[in-house]
Formats: structure tokens, sequence, C-alpha cells
């Protein structure tokens, strides 16, 4: 990875956290993502397991880590297994981790070579009653591949049938979703460089620029200050392209007059910044672009001002559809009549406002966490709310990223230009 190395504590704190949720006398075993192939003999760039990577801070293929807390043999209580460095596979794809370089990023003393972990584990698998294996449970999840995870749970049930299995996810979704003040500050970083990116914008963007113009920029401002690249793929949505809420073609002339919508963040020590921004492309709002802008900052700010813990999703969602029936009355979108005769299993402001306004955000960008139980401190929200009309070929979305704490939520991207009046200013003062 190209950031600069996080503290060990961040990882063994996750470690213990989840050593605390598990049964007595038992075993966790998390094993890394595939190699995924592209075509012919390529394959995807590697991305790891963001469980294991959450427990270990490892980002290294073919890694697993094992924790069995009550093991008599005490070194081997946390042990992190790593495939064994050979010189002519590194002539070809580059060094790998040794042992002492593994024991500081993750914090775990004991490294065991993946060649020979199978008899030391067939041994603790004998003693134990429990074993905790891993699997995707985020709820977002759409893809029916057999992963390595599936794979391993395949294979550890076939070896060993007459054991207790429990699910792994179920405890990580709760701890994942509560951010410690290690992981908010590594998050803090990723919008650190998104928040220079964006201004750097500000001053690049003008009338006949392409879209792939400022994603190229966005991932060259990202490179240079040692993130890892975008954590997702940028969105440059100009004009009407902005009402595709997953726009990712970005080969369009970004034309004088319309509006250009961004949605992009960078990936810090393996966390995620979430950030969009709606801006002119001539640099100055028309009269009803700023009129649609600001109905959707107000959504914005309302919505930041109610998400504290103790609401549930479902009535924050309902909560801010309520505020946008109001906004979108005011800026004419809707006519009383339209609320009057509203399904409200479908109600009339989701014509202009067709997603969710919030979702966990940290390893992953659309994070673990339970959206059927409380809001809880600790936890780190998206705040977007948009709208999009059809009408007037018009898209505009606001996007930040908040701390929920004790007794509200802390936004993380406050220094962020977020105005008419910021973005306007810094738009015609380009170098």
């Amino acid at each position: 990875m190209k950031n600069l190395p996080l503290p060990a504590e961040l990882f063994t704190e996750n470690r213990h956290r989840f050593i605390k949720a598990m049964e007595p006398n038992s075993i966790a075993i998390f094993v890394s993502n595939d190699a995924f192939p592209v075509n012919g003999d390529a394959l995807h760039p590697f991305k790891q397991n963001s469980d294991l990577y959450w427990l270990s801070g490892i980002s290294q293929e073919d890694s697993m880590v094992i924790l069995y807390p009550d093991n008599p043999e005490k070194k081997y209580r946390e042990v992190l297994v790593l495939v064994r460095p050979n010189e002519l596979k590194e002539k070809w794809d580059g060094k790998r981790l040794r042992i002492s370089e593994a024991q500081a990023i993750s914090g775990i003393e004991t490294i065991v070579w993946l060649d020979s972990i199978e008899a030391l584990l067939q041994g603790w698998i004998h003693s134990v009653d429990t074993i905790y294996l891993d699997s995707n449970e985020n709820d977002r999840k759409a893809s029916l591949i057999r992963t390595n995870e599936y794979r391993f749970i395949d294979e550890m049930k076939a070896r060993y049938p007459l054991h207790e299995y429990k699910r792994a996810a179920k405890i990580l979704k709760q701890l994942r979703s509560i951010k410690s003040k290690e992981e908010v500050a590594v998050i803090q970083k990723a919008i650190d460089i998104t928040e220079n990116t964006f201004r750097h914008l500000l001053q690049f963007i003008k009338p006949g620029v392409m879209e792939y113009e400022i994603e190229a920029e966005i991932y060259r401002s990202f490179l240079s200050q040692r993130a890892e690249g975008p954590a997702y793929h940028s969105i440059i949505a100009s004009g009407d392209n902005a009402r595709t809420l997953h726009y990712i073609f970005n080969n369009q002339e970004c034309k004088d007059g319309d509006l250009v919508l961004m949605d992009f963040g960078a990936e810090y020590g393996g966390y995620c910044a979430d950030l969009t921004r709606t801006v002119p492309v001539n640099g100055k709002f028309t009269k009803r672009q700023k009129e649609v802008y600001n109905a959707c900052l107000h959504l914005h700010n309302y919505a930041k001002s109610i998400l504290k813990p103790g609401i549930l999703l479902s009535d924050y969602h309902d909560k801010v559809g309520e505020e946008a029936t109001k906004q979108f009355l005011k800026i004419g979108l809707l006519n009383k009549a339209d609320v009057k005769n509203e399904d409200k299993n479908n109600p009339a402001y989701r014509k202009y406002l067709y997603h969710g306004i919030s979702h966990h955000l940290g390893i992953d960008v659309h994070d673990l966490g339970n959206r059927l139980q409380p809001v809880t401190a600790g936890m780190v929200f998206t705040v977007e709310p948009g709208i999009y009309i059809e009408e007037e070929k018009m898209g505009v979305r606001i996007e930040n990223n908040v701390w929920i704490t004790k007794n509200g939520n802390t936004d993380l991207m406050k220094n962020i230009p977020i105005t008419v009046e910021e973005i306007e200013k810094l738009m015609q003062h380009k170098k």
C-alpha cells in the first residue's frame, strides 16, 4: 500500500474486540480474498478481504488470521499466516512480507508460513468446541460467486463435520460499524486528501473539459497524496448524466451552463472517504440551479441535524422524505394535489429523490452495519440527499461524511466548501 504505516494498535484493538465476543474454547479463522482473473493470464488488482484487513492490516494475498484465545500455548493465541517468500516468484511479482514487517503492521507476534499451517491447525481444531468462520454478510451483497471464504467453509465442514460452527460476520457487523478513534483518524486522512483534490478541481473545471479529464485529475491528485487511489469508481456526471446514480462512463464534454455532479473519494490505509459535490461548469450557478442546489443543501443540513444516536434509519429516511416534500413544494417540483393524492408506499417526493440518504462508511464504501438497529455513537455515515429533475435535465447531490457522537454527530467534511457562495468564489478565482 502507498500510505504511511498505520499504528499496529489499531488492529490489535480490533482483534481484542472480536476475541471478547467469542465463546469459550473456540477458534476463529479468516482467509484472504481470491486473486480474481480478468481475461487470458491477467488478474484484477488484488483487494484484501475487509474483515481480515480490519483484524490485521495485512493486504497481501494468501493470508490468514487465526484467533484461539484459550490456546494453552500462549504464542499461538493470535496467529498470522503468510505465504512463504519465494525468490523466483518475487522476481516476477515483487517482494512479499517478511516476518518482522508483518509483525510491525499487524501487532501479531506469531507468524506461520502457509505451507506449514495445516498440521498446527488440525491440532487446534481437535481441541476446540466451536469454530467461527467468516462470510460476506453485507446487506448490499449481490454476487453469488463462491469466493475463497465460502470454499473454505465447505472444506472445513467436510473435514470437521461434528464441530459447532458460528458466524464471524454476525459479530463483525456489530464491531466494524462502531469505529474507534484510531479508525476515524484514518478516515479523516482519506477525507483530507479528498478535500485537497476537490479544491483543485474547482480551479480546473471549465466549459469544454471532458468528464474523463476531471477523473484523471482526481486519480493524479489522490496518488500524489499517498492514497491507494479512488475508494470506488469516480462518478463525473455533467448535465443530464447526473440523474444516473451510478454513472461511470465519464466520457462526455462538460458544457457551459450545465452542472457537473462529482461523487468521489480517496482510499487511504484501507479506509474510504465518500464526497459528492455539484458545481457549475462555468463557475456560476443560474438562478434555477441555485434554487435547486439550496433546496438540496437544506435537506443535507436537515438530515445531519436528526442523525443522532437512537434513531432508526427507516425513521430517519422517512423524516428526510417529509422534509423533501416541503422543499419540493417550495421549488415547484410538486403541488398540493400531488401530495394529497400520493401513494403512501411510494410518496410523491420519490419522483425526484429516489435513493437512500445515508449508508455506513469505513473499510468498505458501503460498510458493514445493521440497518435494522438504532444509530449508535461511533458509527460513521454518509449524508447524501439529491434532487433529480428529468424535465430540466438536472441532477444535484451533496454528500458529507459524519461520525456519530454521544449527543449528535461530527461532520468530518466540515472544511470542504459546500455553499453556493463558497463554490462560486473559489471557481471565480482560478489560477
